[in-house]
C-alpha cells in the first residue's frame, strides 16, 4: 500500500486553486546547462523545478553519437514513460489501491535518414506507443484495474500533450561578438 496519502497531500493545493485560480497556471522550464561546447555530440539540461538534477543527452549512435548517454528522443519517451507511471502510482494511492507490479514501456519509431538530410526522410518520431501493464492486489476480474488504468490515461499530461499537440515556438538569435 502506498505509504503517502496523496489526496491529503493535495488537500490543500487543491484549496489554493480554487481560492487563487491564477496560482494554477504555472509555466515549466528547462534551460542548457554549462559544458564542454567542443563536444558536439553531448550537452545538459537543467530543469528550474529540480537545479540539483541536470540531466545528460547526447547524439543518437545512428547519426553519429558515442551511445554512452540518452538522446534527447530517449528523453521525450522517458518523459511520458515517467508521466505515465507517476500518474498510475497517484491515483492507485488516491483509490486506495495496492499496486503488486507495474511495468511501463514506451517505444517511438524514427529513421535517422531525415535527421542526417539524406532525402525527403520524415525528421522526428512517426509513432510512439505506450504499454503499461500493471497488477492490482485482490482484484480478481480487473475491475479496479481498469478503472485505475482509465484513470491513469486520462490524467497523464505527458501522454495528453503528445496525443492533442500544442503550439510550439521556436526562435533562434545570433549575438555577435
Amino acid at each position: 500500500m502506498a505509504r503517502i496519502n496523496v489526496r491529503e497531500r493535495q488537500a490543500p493545493i487543491r484549496d489554493r486553486y480554487k481560492a487563487d485560480p491564477e496560482s494554477a497556471h504555472i509555466v515549466l522550464k528547462v534551460h542548457s546547462d554549462r559544458s564542454d561546447l567542443a563536444d558536439p555530440l553531448h550537452c545538459g539540461i537543467v530543469p528550474d523545478s529540480a537545479p540539483s538534477v541536470p540531466w545528460k543527452s547526447g547524439a543518437h549512435p545512428a547519426v553519429g553519437g558515442a551511445g554512452d548517454v540518452p538522446c534527447s528522443g530517449d528523453l521525450l519517451l522517458g518523459a511520458l514513460a515517467a508521466c505515465q507511471e507517476t500518474t498510475l502510482r497517484m491515483v492507485a494511492a488516491s483509490m486506495g489501491i495496492e499496486l503488486e507490479s507495474l511495468e511501463i514501456v514506451v517505444e517511438g519509431d524514427w529513421d535517422p535518414r531525415g535527421t542526417l538530410a539524406m532525402g525527403p526522410y520524415p525528421i522526428g518520431l512517426t509513432a510512439i506507443r505506450c504499454q503499461t501493464t500493471v497488477r492490482v492486489a485482490d482484484d480478481l476480474r480487473g475491475e479496479r484495474s481498469e478503472r485505475l488504468l482509465r484513470s491513469a490515461e486520462k490524467y497523464c499530461v505527458v501522454l495528453n500533450t503528445l496525443r492533442q499537440g500544442v503550439p510550439v515556438e521556436s526562435s533562434f538569435a545570433l549575438e555577435t561578438v
